[in-house]
């Protein structure tokens, strides 16, 4: 039984937990992955890396296939970037770069030892229609990155800069609201953030709702989400600690780690439809289910 058909039978299945009736409405999704085939971690840069811990490369294989599945189980399009020898983290496509309307935005990594990717990804872009901007600021892509609604919402602090974000705005032409990571745990802020989907509102209007941890970010930037996402989902400290917030959404299906159980019975509560999917291989390197899916938004269809 290939492990296709299983995710197509645990997102129709009925949830474990009496679910809020909702009116959550699936939405298209285009994706970019990369196969680990190269997956080890054989350098440190950041809290969860530790190269005395063994990787198993065939298990990361093994586990980022059954997440590919399941988006296309659940009718999302994938496209695939071919992994490069050399490059164990091209897996996390997050950080490959930022795409609205068509329009990408490469990348520049903090970190000397992710730099070739940054080539490879804006290669791929331009080969599959997207128009791409060579960035001239720090930023990593989606892993500091995301888009709610119509705003962008953009993490520094650790591995992205600040001065990236004018950059940012200036490039797509949306507001960017900066956000300043302080728990080095939680190095991108999509480590910290779920941007769960756009909904429609009272009267047809469109709003955004998010899920986060508090104690991923300073005290001005947690007012700042308080105040723009009264709504939000505030994730349990527990959640956190096992990665569960790096998490992707197509606006009623939530695709998170099955560790985070605590999101999960809040994802329910709110009427969404959590799909587990274990990559705790690939959390030796430091990245779940959000890392491993970058969003593109235009392009070649």
């Amino acid at each position: 039984m290939s492990l296709q058909n299983t995710a197509a039978r645990e997102a129709a299945a009925p949830a474990t937990a009496p679910a809020v009736t909702s009116d959550r409405i699936q939405q298209h999704r285009r994706y970019l992955m990369c196969r680990p085939g190269y997956f080890t971690v054989s350098y440190e840069i950041n809290p969860w890396m530790h190269q005395a811990v063994p990787t198993d490369t065939a298990k990361a294989v093994q586990q980022w296939q059954t997440l590919y599945d399941t988006y296309l189980a659940l009718g999302h399009e994938v496209e695939l970037i071919d992994p490069v020898e050399g490059l164990p983290d091209m897996v996390y496509t997050a950080n490959g770069g930022f795409i609205i309307d068509g329009t990408a935005l490469g990348v520049r990594f903090s970190v000397a030892q992710r730099r070739g990717e940054e080539q490879p990804f804006m290669d791929w872009f331009a080969a599959n229609g997207f128009d791409v901007v060579r960035p001239t600021a720090i930023q990593e892509g989606e892993g500091d990155i995301l888009l709610v609604g119509e705003t962008i919402l953009a993490g520094y602090g650790f591995r992205s800069d600040v001065a990236s974000h004018a950059e940012i705005a200036k490039v797509f032409g949306r507001e960017v609201v900066s956000l300043k990571l302080v728990n080095p745990s939680f190095y991108h802020l999509d480590t910290a953030i779920c941007v769960l989907d756009p909904v429609q509102g009272p009267g047809g209007v469109e709003k955004a709702n998010i899920a986060y941890l508090p104690s991923a970010f300073d005290d001005a930037s947690r007012a700042v989400l308080a105040e723009r996402y009264p709504d939000a989902i505030v994730v349990p400290e527990a959640d956190g600690a096992v990665f569960g917030i790096n998490a992707a959404s197509d606006g009623r299906n939530v695709f998170i780690s099955p560790r985070a159980t605590g999101f999960d019975a809040l994802l329910r509560e709110r009427g969404y439809h959590p799909v587990h999917v274990d990559l705790s291989e690939l959390l030796l390197g430091g990245g779940g289910i959000k890392c491993c899916t970058l969003e593109l938004r235009g392009g070649r269809s």
